[in-house]
């Protein structure tokens, strides 16, 4: 169903939001590695939606989606392709420079099958030429400083470039020059760029794949250090990218977080669950586009929820009340407790609960009910 148009009549619904037409919605992608053919099925459910995205931007592999459909590569272009991928495709082993050059080798992996795959995705040609927006994430590695290709100033570069650089995970691909610039992947610091991409649009939909949660890897420490490197970037990007979250200030947005956490960075053998996993997540997110497109801000879909703490686990170490001072606090015996048991909960929501050392603290969905019952059951 599109979500601009009344289900039995077909009129435009945006009258009923803030926006005197039809809203500009930023479509960002967010990085993840292989996790992000879900970005596929969720440009697949946006467009069976009838909404079209007036500004794309991405990081990483997102970087390298958005700029494929900023360059009028379809859906179902997307996932002919994606159904071919192989290991070969992108991770051809840097035997020369390892042997040659050992630990100044710039990368376990040759550049040239990444950047094949830019060539293929991404039309020819620099910011100016594409006729939509697109944003593209990278950093600097020489200057230590983020840098987002598309915005003024940083236009007049070739698209292709700016994609390898913000997939060029450190370590892994050569690090790619872009004008007078040396970076690398974008998502070293800015893994779901929504802050830049909400500064020209009304609303913003965010497709998060693979950071929202850090699930446990028993073992991981005994896979060898590209495992344990990538643990470790999954954590440092999962903090940075929550603080921008927390303290989001932006357009409306709908965060939609395909449930792909179990799979792994560099799995070639889940590209199509993964595809079918982004669509359902934006089939399932898109019915409360309306209600962000009628707040003045927030994260969406938002829900209530009960919040409850195992006072037996508990060990009163204050992690919860550090990271969420409006929510949590300590009792007088040191046991934490849920300021309010009842609270409405967005995606971003409640990061402190998987913080927990221990496990104490729950969130479950408040079953449905009428909206007085709902307010008794605050005020207790």
């Amino acid at each position: 169903m599109n979500p601009f148009r009344g289900p039995a009549t077909g009129t435009p619904m945006h009258s009923a939001v803030a926006h005197q037409a039809l809203p500009r919605i930023g479509v960002v992608l967010g990085g993840g590695a292989l996790k992000g053919m879900a970005h596929v099925g969720a440009l697949r459910a946006l467009r069976e939606a009838g909404i079209t995205p007036h500004l794309y931007a991405g990081s990483s592999i997102g970087a390298m989606i958005a700029a494929a459909a900023a360059s009028g590569r379809t859906p179902e272009q997307l996932t002919e392709r994606a159904l071919r991928f192989r290991r070969r495709d992108l991770f051809r082993i840097n035997h020369v420079g390892m042997l040659m050059e050992r630990m100044l080798s710039r990368s376990i992996y040759l550049e040239e099958p990444l950047r094949s795959l830019c060539e293929e995705l991404v039309d020819d040609g620099t910011f100016e030429d594409f006729a939509r927006p697109l944003l593209v994430t990278a950093v600097d590695l020489e200057r230590g400083t983020p840098v987002v290709f598309g915005r003024p100033g940083f236009r007049r570069v070739p698209v292709r470039d700016a994609v390898y650089a913000s997939c060029a995970l450190p370590g892994f691909f050569p690090p790619g020059v872009v004008g007078d610039r040396v970076c690398i992947d974008g998502g070293t610091t800015d893994n779901l760029p929504v802050a830049i991409a909400g500064m020209d649009v009304d609303a913003l939909i965010a497709v998060d794949v693979g950071i929202a949660d850090v699930p446990l890897a028993t073992g991981v420490a005994e896979q060898g250090f590209a495992s344990i490197f990538m643990r470790a970037a999954t954590m440092m990007m999962h903090e940075m990218q929550q603080a921008s979250l927390d303290r989001w200030t932006g357009p409306p947005m709908l965060l939609v977080r395909p449930k792909v956490a179990h799979i792994g960075w560099f799995s070639f053998s889940h590209v199509e669950a993964l595809i079918q996993m982004g669509y359902e997540a934006m089939r399932d997110a898109l019915p409360h586009l309306l209600d962000a497109l009628s707040a003045p801000g927030g994260i969406f879909p938002r829900q209530q929820v009960t919040i409850a703490v195992d006072r037996q686990r508990c060990t009163g170490c204050g992690v919860c009340v550090a990271q969420a001072p409006r929510l949590m606090a300590l009792d007088p015996e040191q046991r934490a407790f849920p300021l309010l048991s009842i609270r409405e909960f967005s995606p971003a929501d409640g990061d402190f609960v998987r913080s927990c050392p221990v496990g104490a603290i729950t969130v479950a969905p408040v079953p449905e009910q009428g909206e007085a019952a709902q307010r008794l059951a605050q005020s207790a």
